[in-house]
C-alpha cells in the first residue's frame, strides 16, 4: 500500500509502508513474498482478502465505542464488492483496519495469504486505496507525471506500463489533459486523476471510497465500465464504498452491509434484490373516490396519492400477502383498473429494509 492518503509524504516514507505491485503478466510470481508467506497462505487460492474476527474499540471504560465488532469476511480474486452501511456503521474503520492504517484490537487480516500484521510490506505490496476527503495526488505534477510517479513507488518501471497509462488516460477522458498540472483541473477531473493513479501501477486489490464523487454521469459510467473490464480481464479485486446505490448495484458482484459495527448482510447483488418481499404497486383508476381512498389509507401503506380530474393514482408498498389483499379490496369496490404498474425493489429499498435507515446520497 502506498499511503495515498498523504501525498505530502516523501517517496521513501511511502516505500517503507509497502509498494504497489504490477499485474500478473508484469511481475515475477514471487515478488514481495517469502517462503514463510507461502507456507502460511493455506486459504483457497482465489481468496485475496481474508478478515477474521476483526474488532476495534475507541476509548475505554463506559465511554468506549465499538466501531467494528467481530467482523469476518473473505473476498475472491476479481470480485467487485460493495461495502454499505449508514453513517457510523463502522465501514471506514473496517477499511482502515484492513489497510493497516488503524491497528485492530482483535482479529487478523490476510492479503493474498500473507498476514498483514506479521509481514505488512509483503501483504500490502499489491494493494492501493483511494479514500474520500484525502488529497490523493500531487497537484503540482501533471496528470501523466502523477501516473508515472505512483507506478514508480509501486516498484514498477513506468516505461513498462506506458500502454496501461495511455489506456487509462483515454478511457477516463484525461488524454487531452495529460500534460496539465492537476491543480489546474476541475474537481471532477481531479477525481479521475486520483482513480487513474490508483490503477497506474497495476495493483491487484484496490479500495475505493466514493470513487464517483464529483464525476458527471458519463464519467461515472466510464469508470464503472473500466472497473468491470479490469476485474474480468486482469483479475483486479475491488472493494467499493459509496452512498450512490445505483453505482453499487451496477458495478458490484456482491454487497456487504454493516450496521453498528457488524456485518448484517453479505450476498450477491441479485440475491439481495430477489430476496425482498416488498412490492410497490402503482394503480390508476377513475373509480377512486374519497371514501375508497380513506379505506386504502387505513389498510395499506400508501406512498403516493395523486388526485386526477376523474379518480386518482395511488402507490402502495405491500408484501406478497398485501398485494393479494389490495387486489381483493379493489375488486370488492368494483374498481376498474385503468393502469397497473409494479416497481421492483432496487438496492436502496433493500438497504432500507435491512438497516431501517435511508442512505444519504
Amino acid at each position: 500500500m502506498t499511503g495515498r492518503t498523504d501525498p505530502g509524504s516523501t517517496a521513501q516514507q511511502r516505500a517503507e509502508t509497502g509498494s504497489r505491485g504490477t499485474t500478473a503478466t508484469e511481475r515475477p510470481a514471487d515478488r514481495g513474498r517469502t517462503a514463510a508467506d507461502d507456507a502460511e497462505g493455506a486459504r483457497p487460492a482465489d481468496t485475496v482478502v481474508a478478515v477474521e474476527g476483526l474488532s476495534k474499540r475507541f476509548g475505554s471504560g463506559p465511554d468506549a465505542t465499538t466501531a467494528v465488532d467481530d467482523v469476518s469476511l473473505s473476498i475472491e480474486r476479481g470480485a467487485i464488492v460493495g461495502l454499505l452501511g449508514p453513517n457510523g456503521a463502522g465501514k471506514t474503520t473496517l477499511v482502515k483496519s484492513i489497510l493497516g492504517m488503524v491497528l485492530p484490537d482483535e482479529g487478523s487480516v490476510h492479503i493474498d495469504g500473507v498476514d498483514a500484521r506479521e509481514r505488512p510490506r509483503a501483504a500490502y505490496s499489491r494493494v492501493d486505496a483511494l479514500l474520500e476527503g484525502a488529497r490523493n495526488d500531487y497537484w503540482r505534477l501533471t496528470v501523466r507525471e502523477n501516473l508515472r510517479y505512483f507506478a514508480t513507488i509501486s516498484g514498477v518501471d513506468p516505461d513498462s506500463v506506458q500502454a496501461r497509462h495511455d489506456r487509462l488516460l483515454e478511457r477516463l477522458d484525461l488524454a487531452d489533459h495529460a500534460d496539465t498540472a492537476v491543480r489546474d483541473l476541475s474537481r471532477g477531473m481531479k477525481q479521475k486523476v486520483s482513480l487513474a493513479s490508483v490503477l497506474a501501477g497495476g495493483a491487484d486489490v484496490v479500495f475505493l471510497d466514493e470513487p464517483t464523487l464529483g464525476l458527471d454521469v458519463e464519467s461515472a459510467r466510464t469508470l464503472q465500465t473500466e472497473l468491470r473490464r479490469l476485474a474480468a480481464d486482469e483479475g483486479l479485486t475491488v472493494v467499493l464504498s459509496s452512498h450512490n446505490m445505483d453505482v453499487v448495484e451496477t458495478v458490484c458482484d456482491r454487497v456487504v452491509i454493516m450496521s453498528e459495527g457488524q456485518v448484517i448482510a453479505d450476498d450477491a447483488v441479485e440475491a439481495l434484490l430477489g430476496g425482498s418481499d416488498t412490492h410497490e404497486i402503482h394503480v390508476t383508476s377513475a373509480d377512486f373516490d374519497e371514501n375508497l381512498l380513506a379505506t386504502l389509507r387505513e389498510r395499506f401503506a400508501l406512498a403516493v396519492v395523486e388526485r386526477r380530474d376523474r379518480g386518482a393514482h395511488v402507490a402502495a408498498t405491500v408484501d406478497s400477502d398485501g398485494l393479494y389483499d389490495l387486489m381483493a379490496t379493489l375488486r370488492a369496490h368494483d374498481v376498474t383498473l385503468d393502469r397497473v404498474r409494479t416497481v421492483e425493489p432496487d438496492l436502496e429499498d433493500v438497504f432500507v429494509d435491512i438497516t431501517g435507515t435511508e442512505e444519504r446520497r
